[in-house]
Protein backbone atom coordinates (compact mmCIF):
# COMPACT_ATOMS: atom_id res chain seq x y z
CA UNK A 1 0.00 0.00 0.00
CA UNK A 2 2.88 1.76 0.70
CA UNK A 3 3.70 2.15 -3.41
CA UNK A 4 0.78 2.64 -4.57
CA UNK A 5 0.35 5.85 -1.82
CA UNK A 6 3.65 7.17 -3.00
CA UNK A 7 2.62 6.64 -6.82
CA UNK A 8 -0.66 8.92 -6.12
CA UNK A 9 1.22 11.38 -4.35
CA UNK A 10 4.21 11.64 -7.17
CA UNK A 11 1.49 11.99 -9.73
CA UNK A 12 0.01 14.79 -7.44
CA UNK A 13 2.51 16.70 -7.08
CA UNK A 14 2.72 16.89 -10.94
CA UNK A 15 -0.62 18.15 -11.99
CA UNK A 16 -1.25 21.51 -11.01
CA UNK A 17 -4.65 21.98 -12.83
CA UNK A 18 -6.03 19.03 -10.52
CA UNK A 19 -4.41 20.83 -7.22
CA UNK A 20 -5.84 24.10 -8.38
CA UNK A 21 -9.54 22.49 -8.98
CA UNK A 22 -9.07 20.90 -5.60
CA UNK A 23 -9.10 23.57 -3.57
CA UNK A 24 -11.67 25.23 -5.78
CA UNK A 25 -14.13 21.89 -5.43
CA UNK A 26 -13.28 21.94 -1.61
CA UNK A 27 -14.77 25.41 -1.31
CA UNK A 28 -17.39 25.36 -3.27
CA UNK A 29 -18.69 21.61 -3.14
CA UNK A 30 -20.16 21.24 -6.71
CA UNK A 31 -20.88 17.67 -6.23
CA UNK A 32 -22.44 18.22 -2.76
CA UNK A 33 -24.61 15.19 -2.00
CA UNK A 34 -24.13 14.05 -5.69
CA UNK A 35 -22.78 10.32 -6.48
CA UNK A 36 -20.43 9.40 -9.13
CA UNK A 37 -19.29 6.15 -10.72
CA UNK A 38 -16.45 5.93 -12.89
CA UNK A 39 -15.16 3.08 -15.54
CA UNK A 40 -11.60 4.07 -15.85
CA UNK A 41 -8.10 2.67 -16.33
CA UNK A 42 -7.04 2.75 -12.72
CA UNK A 43 -3.65 4.15 -11.76
CA UNK A 44 -2.28 7.04 -9.85
CA UNK A 45 -3.41 10.09 -12.24
CA UNK A 46 -7.29 8.59 -12.11
CA UNK A 47 -6.58 8.27 -8.28
CA UNK A 48 -6.08 12.12 -8.70
CA UNK A 49 -9.10 12.46 -10.13
CA UNK A 50 -11.21 10.68 -7.98
CA UNK A 51 -9.75 12.06 -4.86
CA UNK A 52 -10.72 15.83 -6.34
CA UNK A 53 -14.56 14.40 -7.14
CA UNK A 54 -14.57 13.13 -3.33
CA UNK A 55 -13.15 16.66 -2.18
CA UNK A 56 -16.16 17.87 -4.45
CA UNK A 57 -18.52 16.50 -2.14
CA UNK A 58 -19.35 13.56 -4.45
CA UNK A 59 -19.93 9.79 -2.99
CA UNK A 60 -17.22 8.33 -5.59
CA UNK A 61 -17.46 4.70 -6.84
CA UNK A 62 -14.68 3.43 -8.96
CA UNK A 63 -14.14 0.44 -11.47
CA UNK A 64 -11.70 -0.30 -14.20
CA UNK A 65 -12.53 0.32 -17.96
CA UNK A 66 -9.66 -2.73 -18.80
CA UNK A 67 -8.80 -6.05 -16.99
CA UNK A 68 -5.33 -5.41 -17.47
CA UNK A 69 -4.81 -1.63 -16.68
CA UNK A 70 -5.42 -1.38 -13.07
CA UNK A 71 -2.31 -1.05 -10.53
CA UNK A 72 -3.49 -2.86 -7.68
CA UNK A 73 -1.26 -0.92 -4.95
CA UNK A 74 -3.14 1.91 -6.37
CA UNK A 75 -6.38 0.58 -5.88
CA UNK A 76 -5.63 -0.55 -2.46
CA UNK A 77 -4.20 2.91 -1.33
CA UNK A 78 -7.38 4.70 -2.61
CA UNK A 79 -9.85 2.42 -0.65
CA UNK A 80 -8.19 1.62 2.50
CA UNK A 81 -6.97 5.25 2.30
CA UNK A 82 -9.05 7.65 1.02
CA UNK A 83 -12.28 6.49 1.18
CA UNK A 84 -13.17 5.73 -2.13
CA UNK A 85 -15.08 2.74 -3.32
CA UNK A 86 -12.93 0.56 -5.08
CA UNK A 87 -13.81 -2.52 -7.29
CA UNK A 88 -11.22 -3.54 -9.47
CA UNK A 89 -8.33 -5.69 -9.86
CA UNK A 90 -5.74 -6.54 -12.59
CA UNK A 91 -6.29 -9.84 -15.04
CA UNK A 92 -10.31 -9.88 -14.07
CA UNK A 93 -11.74 -12.47 -15.95
CA UNK A 94 -14.61 -11.06 -18.56
CA UNK A 95 -17.01 -11.37 -15.63
CA UNK A 96 -15.69 -10.00 -12.87
CA UNK A 97 -15.05 -7.04 -15.20
CA UNK A 98 -18.44 -7.14 -15.66
CA UNK A 99 -19.55 -7.62 -12.26
CA UNK A 100 -16.94 -5.15 -11.37
CA UNK A 101 -18.94 -2.37 -13.73
CA UNK A 102 -22.23 -3.56 -11.79
CA UNK A 103 -20.91 -3.26 -8.33
CA UNK A 104 -19.68 0.46 -8.96
CA UNK A 105 -22.94 1.35 -10.19
CA UNK A 106 -24.74 -0.55 -7.12
CA UNK A 107 -24.16 3.68 -5.56
CA UNK A 108 -26.93 4.82 -7.79
CA UNK A 109 -24.85 7.45 -9.52
CA UNK A 110 -26.15 10.88 -10.37
CA UNK A 111 -22.90 10.93 -12.73
CA UNK A 112 -20.81 8.90 -14.59
CA UNK A 113 -17.32 9.28 -16.09
CA UNK A 114 -16.78 6.62 -18.77
CA UNK A 115 -13.53 5.14 -20.64
CA UNK A 116 -13.96 2.80 -23.63
CA UNK A 117 -18.13 2.97 -23.20
CA UNK A 118 -18.51 -0.13 -20.66
CA UNK A 119 -20.14 1.88 -17.88
CA UNK A 120 -22.53 3.26 -20.05
CA UNK A 121 -23.66 -0.10 -21.83
CA UNK A 122 -24.33 -1.63 -18.44
CA UNK A 123 -26.08 1.05 -17.35
CA UNK A 124 -28.67 0.49 -20.51
CA UNK A 125 -28.24 -3.19 -20.21
CA UNK A 126 -29.50 -2.61 -16.23
CA UNK A 127 -32.25 0.05 -17.17
CA UNK A 128 -30.83 2.51 -14.20
CA UNK A 129 -32.65 5.90 -14.40
CA UNK A 130 -31.91 9.03 -12.08
CA UNK A 131 -28.58 9.57 -14.32
CA UNK A 132 -28.30 13.29 -14.82
CA UNK A 133 -25.55 12.88 -17.56
CA UNK A 134 -22.20 11.95 -17.88
CA UNK A 135 -18.29 12.10 -19.61
CA UNK A 136 -16.66 10.03 -22.04
CA UNK A 137 -13.16 10.63 -23.12
CA UNK A 138 -12.23 8.08 -25.90
CA UNK A 139 -12.58 8.43 -29.31
CA UNK A 140 -13.84 4.61 -29.27
CA UNK A 141 -16.83 5.45 -26.36
CA UNK A 142 -17.85 8.64 -28.36
CA UNK A 143 -18.18 6.17 -31.37
CA UNK A 144 -20.34 4.25 -29.28
CA UNK A 145 -22.01 6.67 -28.30
CA UNK A 146 -22.53 8.03 -31.18
CA UNK A 147 -24.06 5.11 -32.85
CA UNK A 148 -26.74 4.84 -30.03
CA UNK A 149 -27.89 8.38 -29.81
CA UNK A 150 -27.78 7.91 -33.77
CA UNK A 151 -30.50 4.99 -32.90
CA UNK A 152 -32.54 6.87 -30.37
CA UNK A 153 -31.89 5.12 -27.34
CA UNK A 154 -29.19 7.05 -25.04
CA UNK A 155 -31.07 7.25 -22.11
CA UNK A 156 -29.11 10.29 -20.66
CA UNK A 157 -26.98 13.06 -21.70
CA UNK A 158 -23.58 12.37 -22.14
CA UNK A 159 -20.51 14.86 -23.43
CA UNK A 160 -18.18 13.81 -25.46
CA UNK A 161 -15.14 15.02 -23.63
CA UNK A 162 -12.92 12.84 -26.57
CA UNK A 163 -13.53 15.46 -29.12
CA UNK A 164 -12.94 18.83 -26.93
CA UNK A 165 -9.72 20.56 -28.42
CA UNK A 166 -8.17 20.59 -25.05
CA UNK A 167 -8.73 16.57 -25.26
CA UNK A 168 -8.18 15.14 -28.85
CA UNK A 169 -5.11 17.83 -29.60
CA UNK A 170 -2.97 17.31 -26.23
CA UNK A 171 -4.02 13.91 -24.85
CA UNK A 172 -4.86 12.01 -27.92
CA UNK A 173 -1.69 13.53 -29.95
CA UNK A 174 1.46 13.63 -27.47
CA UNK A 175 -0.20 11.43 -24.43
CA UNK A 176 -0.72 9.05 -26.91
CA UNK A 177 2.70 9.31 -29.16
CA UNK A 178 4.64 9.32 -25.93
CA UNK A 179 3.18 6.83 -23.91
CA UNK A 180 2.69 3.89 -26.39
CA UNK A 181 6.40 4.64 -27.54
CA UNK A 182 7.74 4.25 -23.50
CA UNK A 183 5.54 1.12 -23.39
CA UNK A 184 7.20 -0.57 -26.45
CA UNK A 185 10.63 0.59 -25.16
CA UNK A 186 10.20 -0.99 -21.82
CA UNK A 187 8.88 -4.00 -22.59
CA UNK A 188 11.17 -5.07 -25.67
CA UNK A 189 14.31 -3.47 -24.72
CA UNK A 190 14.68 -2.84 -28.53
CA UNK A 191 16.47 -0.35 -30.60
CA UNK A 192 13.39 2.14 -33.17
CA UNK A 193 15.96 3.83 -34.23
CA UNK A 194 17.02 2.61 -38.09
CA UNK A 195 14.01 0.07 -37.90
CA UNK A 196 10.50 -0.01 -40.55
CA UNK A 197 7.39 1.16 -37.99
CA UNK A 198 4.14 0.66 -39.28
CA UNK A 199 1.12 2.89 -37.91
CA UNK A 200 -2.39 1.88 -38.11
CA UNK A 201 -4.55 5.19 -38.71
CA UNK A 202 -3.93 8.80 -39.43
CA UNK A 203 -6.02 10.28 -36.54
CA UNK A 204 -4.93 12.78 -33.84
CA UNK A 205 -3.54 9.00 -32.36
CA UNK A 206 -1.97 7.83 -34.70
CA UNK A 207 -0.50 11.18 -35.52
CA UNK A 208 1.09 11.61 -32.11
CA UNK A 209 2.46 7.36 -32.44
CA UNK A 210 3.91 8.67 -36.28
CA UNK A 211 5.69 11.62 -34.89
CA UNK A 212 7.23 9.91 -31.80
CA UNK A 213 8.32 7.53 -34.34
CA UNK A 214 9.99 9.60 -36.50
CA UNK A 215 11.59 11.23 -33.52
CA UNK A 216 13.58 7.93 -32.35
CA UNK A 217 14.66 7.62 -35.64
CA UNK A 218 12.71 4.82 -37.58
CA UNK A 219 11.43 4.90 -40.84
CA UNK A 220 7.55 5.58 -40.74
CA UNK A 221 4.20 4.21 -42.81
CA UNK A 222 1.03 5.07 -42.89
CA UNK A 223 -1.76 2.89 -43.36
CA UNK A 224 -5.42 4.63 -43.55
CA UNK A 225 -8.42 4.03 -45.68
CA UNK A 226 -9.24 7.98 -45.37
CA UNK A 227 -8.06 9.96 -48.35
CA UNK A 228 -7.88 12.47 -47.11
CA UNK A 229 -5.43 11.43 -43.74
CA UNK A 230 -3.55 9.54 -45.96
CA UNK A 231 -2.43 12.45 -48.00
CA UNK A 232 -1.87 14.57 -44.87
CA UNK A 233 0.30 11.75 -43.39
CA UNK A 234 2.07 12.08 -46.80
CA UNK A 235 2.42 15.82 -47.16
CA UNK A 236 3.59 15.28 -43.37
CA UNK A 237 6.69 13.36 -44.94
CA UNK A 238 5.99 9.75 -44.48
CA UNK A 239 5.11 6.74 -46.34
CA UNK A 240 1.69 5.76 -47.55
CA UNK A 241 0.72 1.99 -47.76
CA UNK A 242 -1.86 -0.47 -47.54
CA UNK A 243 -1.50 -2.71 -44.63
CA UNK A 244 -0.56 -6.05 -46.80
CA UNK A 245 1.77 -4.70 -48.40
CA UNK A 246 3.35 -2.16 -45.54
CA UNK A 247 3.76 -5.49 -42.76
CA UNK A 248 5.68 -7.82 -45.53
CA UNK A 249 9.00 -5.05 -44.12
CA UNK A 250 7.49 -4.03 -40.86
CA UNK A 251 10.08 -4.33 -37.75
CA UNK A 252 6.39 -2.93 -35.79
CA UNK A 253 3.17 -2.41 -36.53
CA UNK A 254 0.90 -0.45 -34.24
CA UNK A 255 -2.49 -0.13 -35.13
CA UNK A 256 -4.50 3.12 -33.67
CA UNK A 257 -7.72 2.75 -35.48
CA UNK A 258 -11.13 1.93 -33.31
CA UNK A 259 -11.98 -0.61 -36.26
CA UNK A 260 -11.74 -4.30 -36.28
CA UNK A 261 -9.46 -6.81 -38.33
CA UNK A 262 -6.84 -3.56 -39.04
CA UNK A 263 -4.50 -6.73 -39.02
CA UNK A 264 -6.01 -9.67 -40.24
CA UNK A 265 -4.97 -12.97 -40.92
CA UNK A 266 -4.42 -12.47 -44.46
CA UNK A 267 -1.97 -9.86 -43.11
CA UNK A 268 -0.25 -12.03 -40.50
CA UNK A 269 0.18 -14.54 -43.88
CA UNK A 270 2.89 -12.12 -45.48
CA UNK A 271 4.05 -10.46 -42.10
CA UNK A 272 8.09 -9.88 -41.67
CA UNK A 273 9.51 -13.01 -39.83
CA UNK A 274 10.02 -11.09 -36.06
CA UNK A 275 7.53 -8.05 -36.74
CA UNK A 276 6.14 -6.97 -33.30
CA UNK A 277 2.44 -6.25 -32.98
CA UNK A 278 0.69 -3.86 -30.61
CA UNK A 279 -2.36 -2.26 -30.23
CA UNK A 280 -2.92 0.94 -29.17
CA UNK A 281 -6.94 1.33 -29.46
CA UNK A 282 -9.29 0.79 -26.61
CA UNK A 283 -10.34 -2.76 -27.56
CA UNK A 284 -8.27 -5.99 -28.59
CA UNK A 285 -10.03 -6.47 -31.76
CA UNK A 286 -7.64 -4.15 -34.15
CA UNK A 287 -5.53 -7.55 -34.67
CA UNK A 288 -7.33 -10.29 -35.53
CA UNK A 289 -6.45 -12.95 -32.53
CA UNK A 290 -8.57 -15.39 -34.03
CA UNK A 291 -6.86 -14.92 -36.95
CA UNK A 292 -3.32 -15.17 -35.17
CA UNK A 293 -4.52 -18.15 -33.73
CA UNK A 294 -4.80 -20.12 -36.81
CA UNK A 295 -1.74 -19.29 -38.06
CA UNK A 296 0.35 -20.15 -35.50
CA UNK A 297 1.90 -23.63 -34.54
CA UNK A 298 3.35 -23.08 -31.04
CA UNK A 299 3.27 -20.06 -28.70
CA UNK A 300 5.66 -19.00 -25.75
CA UNK A 301 6.38 -15.88 -23.17
CA UNK A 302 9.63 -14.86 -23.89
CA UNK A 303 9.69 -11.16 -21.52
CA UNK A 304 6.62 -10.05 -19.42
CA UNK A 305 3.90 -8.91 -21.49
CA UNK A 306 4.89 -10.63 -24.96
CA UNK A 307 4.18 -13.66 -26.22
CA UNK A 308 6.08 -15.15 -29.55
CA UNK A 309 3.69 -16.85 -32.00
CA UNK A 310 5.27 -19.62 -34.49
CA UNK A 311 3.82 -19.44 -37.16
CA UNK A 312 3.11 -22.77 -39.71
CA UNK A 313 6.19 -21.65 -41.94
CA UNK A 314 8.42 -21.16 -39.56
CA UNK A 315 8.45 -17.10 -39.15
CA UNK A 316 7.32 -15.65 -35.72
CA UNK A 317 5.47 -12.50 -35.00
CA UNK A 318 5.20 -11.08 -31.34
CA UNK A 319 2.18 -10.11 -29.77
CA UNK A 320 2.62 -7.20 -27.10
CA UNK A 321 0.19 -7.32 -24.09
CA UNK A 322 -2.53 -9.34 -25.25
CA UNK A 323 -3.19 -7.33 -28.21
CA UNK A 324 -4.93 -5.04 -25.78
CA UNK A 325 -4.34 -1.21 -25.11
CA UNK A 326 -0.59 -1.16 -25.19
CA UNK A 327 0.65 1.89 -22.97
CA UNK A 328 -1.41 0.98 -20.07
CA UNK A 329 -1.27 -2.74 -20.17
CA UNK A 330 2.41 -2.47 -21.04
CA UNK A 331 3.22 0.88 -19.43
CA UNK A 332 1.57 3.63 -16.94
CA UNK A 333 -0.40 5.38 -19.10
CA UNK A 334 -0.01 8.66 -20.76
CA UNK A 335 2.07 11.10 -19.00
CA UNK A 336 1.04 13.10 -15.60
CA UNK A 337 1.50 16.28 -17.12
CA UNK A 338 -1.52 15.10 -19.85
CA UNK A 339 -3.86 13.86 -17.92
CA UNK A 340 -3.74 17.20 -15.73
CA UNK A 341 -5.13 18.60 -18.29
CA UNK A 342 -7.80 15.84 -19.89
CA UNK A 343 -8.85 15.18 -15.75
CA UNK A 344 -9.51 19.00 -15.28
CA UNK A 345 -11.53 18.75 -18.19
CA UNK A 346 -13.62 15.84 -17.25
CA UNK A 347 -13.70 17.44 -13.41
CA UNK A 348 -15.15 21.05 -15.10
CA UNK A 349 -17.68 19.11 -17.74
CA UNK A 350 -19.32 17.33 -14.67
CA UNK A 351 -19.50 20.23 -13.07
CA UNK A 352 -21.17 21.58 -15.77
CA UNK A 353 -23.46 18.93 -15.56
CA UNK A 354 -24.04 19.03 -12.05
CA UNK A 355 -25.35 22.60 -12.25
CA UNK A 356 -27.63 21.97 -15.70
CA UNK A 357 -29.49 18.77 -14.10
CA UNK A 358 -32.54 19.29 -16.64
CA UNK A 359 -30.63 18.29 -19.51
CA UNK A 360 -32.44 16.20 -21.91
CA UNK A 361 -30.95 12.89 -23.06
CA UNK A 362 -28.37 12.98 -26.11
CA UNK A 363 -24.95 13.13 -27.49
CA UNK A 364 -23.11 16.83 -26.28
CA UNK A 365 -20.09 19.20 -27.21
CA UNK A 366 -17.93 20.35 -23.98
CA UNK A 367 -18.90 23.73 -23.57
CA UNK A 368 -16.38 25.74 -25.42
CA UNK A 369 -16.03 28.19 -22.18
CA UNK A 370 -14.97 24.98 -20.49
CA UNK A 371 -12.14 24.33 -23.16
CA UNK A 372 -10.82 27.25 -22.96
CA UNK A 373 -10.76 27.85 -19.06
CA UNK A 374 -8.74 24.39 -19.11
CA UNK A 375 -6.66 26.25 -21.62
CA UNK A 376 -6.07 28.74 -19.59
CA UNK A 377 -5.47 27.14 -16.36
CA UNK A 378 -2.67 24.71 -18.25
CA UNK A 379 -0.82 27.96 -20.11
CA UNK A 380 -0.66 29.48 -16.09
CA UNK A 381 0.42 26.50 -14.58
CA UNK A 382 3.09 26.68 -17.24
CA UNK A 383 4.03 30.69 -16.72
CA UNK A 384 2.82 31.71 -19.99
CA UNK A 385 0.70 34.81 -21.00
CA UNK A 386 -1.06 35.48 -24.29
CA UNK A 387 -2.76 38.27 -26.28
CA UNK A 388 -6.19 39.34 -25.85
CA UNK A 389 -8.25 41.15 -28.04
CA UNK A 390 -8.71 44.66 -27.86
CA UNK A 391 -12.19 45.85 -28.17
CA UNK A 392 -11.82 47.19 -31.61
CA UNK A 393 -10.26 43.79 -32.65
CA UNK A 394 -12.86 41.71 -31.01
CA UNK A 395 -15.85 44.08 -33.16
CA UNK A 396 -13.79 43.89 -36.54
CA UNK A 397 -14.36 39.76 -35.87
CA UNK A 398 -18.02 39.86 -34.91
CA UNK A 399 -19.90 37.98 -36.99
CA UNK A 400 -22.39 41.19 -37.19
CA UNK A 401 -19.71 43.62 -38.85
CA UNK A 402 -20.21 45.40 -41.72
Amino acid sequence: MEQGRAKIEWAASHMPLLAGLRREFGREQPFRGRRIAMSIHLEAKTACLALLLRDGGARVAVTGSNPLSTQDDVARALAVENGIEVYARRGASPEEYTGHLREALAIRPDLVLDDGGDLVDVLHLDSMHGILGGCEETTTGVARLRRRAHRGELAFPMFAVNDARMKCLFDNRFGTGQSVWDAVLRSTNLLVAGKSVVIAGYGWCGRGIALRARGLGAHVTVTEVDPVKSLEAMMDGFLVAPMREAIQSADFVVTATGCIDVVSGDDIAVAKDGALLANAGHFNVEINLDHLSRWTQTTRAVRPGIVEHTLTDGRRVYLLGEGRLVNLVLGDGHPVEIMDISFALQALTLQHIASHPALPPGLYSVPEEVDLDVARRALEARGASIDTWTEAQRAYMSPDAA
